[in-house]
């Protein structure tokens, strides 16, 4: 009888028999079209079927303006070029190089779960079935967190478009989608808690940077907070919530700039304390693509 570790695709394994990097090559590219053609058209095209008020990704985002309502121009810049890095990464399953191929399917079941997790979110968001919606982010997001905290050493043209770059956004979207799915959007009280939640990205930010010495979560977090500080600029001049996500986009710019400049040069940040030797686990992002 086979043990449940072979039969979960979710679990850590140091080499990958042909047979399964062929199913991850496979999985994996449908999975992305999947993904890529849902979240392209839908930006552009209203669903034609369902009961309840159907729109555009960018239709619900402007129809529902919350504390959290982002630029479209921006995040759509975000997943365009997250979805060519993407392709980067799908590329490593195609390799001559053993290691990249086993790095890659490492993260493969995962990544595969993330598109079609994508995937239903969009379907459910655009037909406005927003506690549907939701329920998907949440368990994306802890699919993408247990990915990041199991396989976080690897490089960065893995760790950042099948890791990163959708943990990044799958946390502001719980927040996004969360405003729209709770009614009275422009209440007083819904204002305040946006005010207050919006600095969860800050020290989500920060926790990455701080213990993981991870750039590219910053960067990431970074547009987005830029992409929520536009849109709340054009909706309300007179807020907080504009000043509050430019502060957190500063902040997590300059400590991902501090953390990536040394990390380009071969070097690492001590945070206040004196250390000869990298740590390959805890800056995973040192090494080449």
């Amino acid at each position: 009888m086979a043990n449940f570790s072979d039969l979960n695709p979710f679990a850590k394994r140091e080499a990958h028999s042909p047979t399964s990097i062929t199913t991850y090559k496979v999985l994996t590219l449908l999975s992305w079209v999947l993904s890529v053609v849902t979240t392209v058209y839908y930006d552009f095209e209203s669903p034609n079927d369902g009961h309840l008020i159907r729109r555009t990704i960018w239709g619900q985002n402007y129809a529902h303006r919350s504390g959290f309502t982002q630029n479209a121009t921006i995040t759509s810049i975000y997943w365009l070029v997250l979805f060519i890095l993407q392709l980067g990464y799908i590329s490593h399953l195609f390799s001559n190089d053993s290691a990249k191929v086993n790095a890659a399917a490492s993260v493969g079941s995962h990544f595969i779960f993330n598109n079609l997790l994508h995937f239903g979110w969009v379907m459910l968001f655009v037909r406005s079935h927003f506690i549907w919606s939701e329920i998907l982010l949440i368990i994306n997001f802890i699919n993408l967190t247990s990915l990041y905290f199991r396989h976080n050493a690897y490089p960065r043209g893995i760790h950042m478009p099948a890791v990163s770059g959708p943990l990044a956004w799958t946390f502001v979207a719980l927040y996004w989608n969360g405003a729209i799915m709770v009614p009275a959007q422009h209440s007083f009280v819904a204002r305040i808690f946006a005010n207050v939640f919006i600095w969860s990205i800050l020290v989500y930010g920060m926790f990455f940077i701080v213990i993981y010495k991870d750039y590219t979560m910053g960067f990431n977090l970074s547009v987005l907070a830029a992409s929520l500080g536009v849109a709340q600029f054009f909706d309300r001049v007179i807020a907080f919530q504009w000043i509050f996500a430019f502060t957190i986009m500063a902040v997590l710019f300059v400590f991902t700039v501090i953390v990536a400049v040394p990390a380009w040069t071969g070097q690492e940040v001590s945070w206040g304390r004196r250390e000869t030797q990298p740590d390959a686990e805890r800056a995973p992002l040192l090494g080449d693509n």
